[in-house]
């Protein structure tokens, strides 16, 4: 028996919009690979965050490509970029920006902070004190900024892409968990290989990459391509499998707090992404196992005594969560 034309019809849009996610994850992918050696996976992962419309954090040391991968990914996609460079003396008004007087006007005109711009790094995030931080928190959700009782709207498509120093480095604050909340995903970028290594300095004996670096995608295109990923499928299994692989993050007796509702989002969204950059329109528990980590540790909070005692971080939590939780049968459609 042929399937009912309107679910053809789904059918066929929905496999559009995977080939437009695809042709779009491509070439950003490709172009951003000429920046940073030998780092496809945390690259995949930014992009996948970018498509998902999430914010990332990058946790790792200095020197390792942060603000260059950051640049490249504003430069393949033609968007406007900004670096905060957060320091311990640092004001929110230094970010979200100011509202001053015209003696000509007599007016007060407002004047936006580098948080204003489509993709934002937020160099070394947590050597800014608490208050500082939580200036980017409306920003980050309801992306919008409001200064002195005004609101005015982030131009879309808005990425947040936060670095941090491991917090036993001196001079940084632990970020508030309402923030960490905010990131969808946290990844490393680590150290490169020796070979990769090589092939950077063989890559910038000359001129950086980056200034051979160009638009490769129109800000049109990536917004096309970010619709396209909330249309892929997710069967009523792989929702269910979602919310009590978090559910497991909750009850587990090691665990202070657990992910939150906002982290079942962000694990929906990233499963959904992954899966059209793969060509598929439907999302399989694959995809949510491959997402769990970097969507969730950074989500829960071990208990302090635990972590002291046994050594047990918040990415053994998502582990036993994943294997202490059935996994449901594929269902596509």
């Amino acid at each position: 028996m042929n399937p009912p034309y309107e679910t053809m019809q789904v059918n066929a849009s929905r496999q559009r919009s995977v080939e437009i996610v695809q042709h779009v994850a491509e070439r950003i992918a490709h172009s951003v690979n000429q920046v940073i050696m030998g780092k496809r996976n945390e690259i995949r992962l930014t992009i996948l965050g970018l498509l998902s419309q999430g914010h990332i954090l990058i946790e790792d040391i200095p020197g390792v490509g942060k603000t260059m991968l950051a640049k490249a990914l504003a430069r393949s996609i033609g968007c406007s970029f900004s670096r905060i460079q957060f320091t311990p003396d640092m004001l929110p008004s230094d970010v979200t920006g100011v509202s001053l007087f015209n003696q000509k006007t007599r007016e007060f005109e407002f004047r936006a902070g580098p948080i204003m711009a489509q993709i934002v790094l937020a160099d070394e995030i947590n050597r800014a004190t608490p208050k500082t931080q939580a200036a980017l928190l409306e920003a980050m959700e309801e992306r919008q900024v409001t200064v002195d009782g005004t609101t005015y709207p982030m131009e879309e498509p808005f990425l947040l892409l936060a670095t941090q120093n491991p917090i036993e480095y001196e001079g940084t604050f632990p970020l508030p968990e309402a923030q960490l909340d905010r990131f969808m995903l946290r990844i490393q970028l680590g150290y490169p290989s020796p070979a990769d290594e090589i092939a950077v300095l063989s890559a910038q004996q000359m001129v950086h990459p980056l200034m051979n670096t160009y638009q490769v995608v129109s800000v049109q295109e990536l917004i096309a391509a970010q619709t396209g990923v909330r249309e892929v499928y997710v069967a009523d299994e792989i929702k269910r499998y979602i919310v009590d692989l978090v559910t497991a993050t909750r009850t587990h007796p090691d665990v202070s707090i657990g992910a939150s509702p906002r982290g079942s989002l962000a694990l929906f969204h990233t499963a959904q992404a992954r899966a059209a950059m793969a060509g598929r329109e439907y999302v399989l528990p694959d995809d949510v196992k491959a997402m769990a980590e970097v969507t969730l540790a950074h989500r829960i909070i071990v208990s302090p005594s635990v972590r002291i005692k046994r050594d047990i971080n918040s990415r053994m939590i998502v582990h036993d969560a994943l294997a202490a939780t059935p996994v449901p049968g594929a269902s596509s459609r």
